[in-house]
């Protein structure tokens, strides 16, 4: 009658060990026996004894949030080296990259064929010229033949009147005067085509003159090749670029805006620029607005002028900082962050000893970086020196 079942003990054994392993499993998961680890849910980590050689506070400042537009940088004046005439490029003296002064000599091109044009129109400037000088010495001639006519013709119309002279005796003489007066009148018709021959003969040595100086090309101002499209044995042709040049040193950034920001741009604001290829942040001048959005992006063409630096070049990558609007952040120098993994922590100064500090980072602000949690300001926290007692 006092008999159990078998197995019956066994089996509430082996329920009590599970339960007790699931136990110890739960702690272990837990950290119950584990030193030295965060709890779940913590941010502190154990207290550390540790001596900082430097210290700093974290501040809560007003800081300033900027739309990045980004953009490229182009020269202020780009200028394309055209031909004027149809010729064959002889020599080219420039190559991209090299800096030219105004008036120097770029390209040169065949000219023979302009230079017998502007021949033959210093030769017909000086048929003219010589036709001129014919004509005003037979208007010489032609006003001396009028003055004797003229002095003829008072001089039997006096013997006419004293009936000393005849009717045809008048009649003749008339005539002789009203020749002569023609002849002088026919001769400075002919000295008016001819001064009109010569300003024609001059405009055309003119022409030829100024198509004779488009075969050779100068630089029409200071500044760099940015890129060289032309080589010797090539046909230039009106129109046709052979040089690209740049004014060194005036540069502007070109950027994109949404139209939602115009407003806070005009003519002469100051922005903060930055030039990515050299890391480098500096500040510039809006000197254009252009005055039409795009409607595929409504966005608006915003020129900024750059500070010369040999550094920057045409085409460099950039981006314009629009301020948008100020907030409360907490700022901590970044050599007081230590990484581990992918975790980050700073030592501070809590209840009178040093302790680890896990954090979260935000924007790097110069020297500087965002604490996004962890810190809430006024906290002292260690630079170097974090080595333990």
């Amino acid at each position: 009658m006092g008999n159990k079942k078998p197995g019956r003990g066994l089996r509430t054994l082996s329920i009590s060990s599970g339960v007790a392993g699931l136990l110890l499993l739960m702690l272990y998961m837990g950290g119950f026996f584990t030193t030295g680890k965060i709890p779940p849910g913590k941010k502190e980590a154990p207290r550390i004894d540790v001596q900082p050689s430097k210290t700093a506070r974290v501040t809560v400042e007003n800081v300033t949030e900027f739309y990045e537009s980004v953009g490229t940088v182009r020269p202020k004046v780009e200028t394309r080296v055209e031909s004027q005439v149809m010729a064959k490029v002889l020599d080219v003296y420039v190559r991209s990259g090299e800096r030219v002064t105004k008036g120097q000599a770029l390209v040169r091109l065949d000219s023979r064929e302009y230079e017998a044009r502007l021949e033959q129109t210093v030769q017909a400037l000086a048929s003219a010229k010589s036709r001129r000088e014919q004509m005003e010495q037979a208007k010489i001639a032609a006003k001396a033949e009028l003055n004797r006519a003229e002095a003829a013709f008072k001089r039997v119309k006096t013997y006419f009147d004293g009936k000393a002279a005849t009717a045809q005796d008048m009649e003749q003489a008339e005539a002789a005067y009203r020749q002569a007066k023609a002849r002088l009148e026919q001769t400075e018709q002919a000295m008016n085509e001819a001064d009109a021959g010569i300003r024609q003969a001059m405009k055309a040595v003119e022409e030829s003159q100024i198509a004779f100086g488009y075969t050779k090309l100068t630089a029409p101002e200071a500044g760099e090749v940015v890129r060289r499209l032309v080589e010797p044995g090539d046909l230039a042709t009106p129109g046709k670029p052979l040089l690209l040049l740049q004014t060194r040193g005036k540069l502007r950034l070109e950027a994109f805006i949404p139209e939602s920001l115009i407003r806070k741009i005009r003519i002469g604001t100051v922005l903060d620029l930055k030039i990515d290829a050299l890391d480098r942040l500096t500040t510039g001048s809006v000197e254009e607005v252009v005055p039409s959005a795009d409607p595929m992006t409504r966005t608006i063409l915003v020129k900024a002028a750059l500070p010369e630096d040999d550094r920057v070049f045409p085409g460099m990558f950039g981006r314009l900082l629009i301020p948008v609007r100020e907030r409360k952040v907490v700022l901590i120098p970044r050599k007081a962050i230590q990484r581990i993994g992918q975790l980050e922590m700073v030592f501070a100064e809590l209840g009178g000893r040093w302790q680890q500090i896990f954090v979260t980072t935000g924007k790097v602000m110069g020297d500087k970086v965002e604490v996004l949690s962890g810190l809430k300001g006024d906290e002292t926290i260690a630079l170097e020196g974090n080595g333990h007692v």
